[in-house]
């Protein structure tokens, strides 16, 4: 399996969602980009985890963005990746930039996020980025979601 970098994109109406030990947090209506890596030995595998959850909504939450996965207040619209063995994660978080939810998917590295908020959808800007990176985007739009 292919190892890359990924961004899942969701929308969502304001909202408050309980996300482990972060506890709640509100969310305003908009679009929140999820930036993750899938560098380890299931490669890109993760992402195809991360778009079944989403759509069965039928598992506990393991991580951060597992609890917006599972929410049926956040409806998974987008997959955008990039397939390399670059560690990629922390530089799309740092180019994505403000605004962010804090602490959010990042305890592993010391970027202060890796969820970020749009007010409209931010296809077009997440492979603006990646291509920035010197990279090649691949986007997956949801259907039926």
């Amino acid at each position: 399996m292919d190892k890359g970098c990924y961004c899942l994109v969701f929308e969502n109406p304001a909202c408050t969602v309980g996300i482990g030990a972060l506890g709640p947090v509100r969310f305003p209506a908009g679009w929140h980009v999820y930036v993750g890596s899938a560098l380890g030995s299931g490669g890109l595998a993760r992402l195809d985890r991360h778009v079944r959850l989403s759509g069965s909504k039928d598992k506990k939450p393991k991580w951060h963005v597992d609890y917006l996965s599972v929410s049926d207040r956040f409806t998974l619209r987008h997959t955008i990746h990039t397939v390399t063995d670059e560690p990629l994660e922390c530089r799309l978080a740092d180019a994505l930039g403000p605004p962010f939810v804090p602490s959010f998917g990042c305890s592993d590295c010391h970027c202060p996020s890796h969820l970020f908020y749009r007010k409209t959808d931010p296809h077009d800007e997440i492979i603006a980025a990646i291509n920035r990176l010197g990279h090649v985007a691949i986007t997956k739009t949801m259907m039926n979601r």
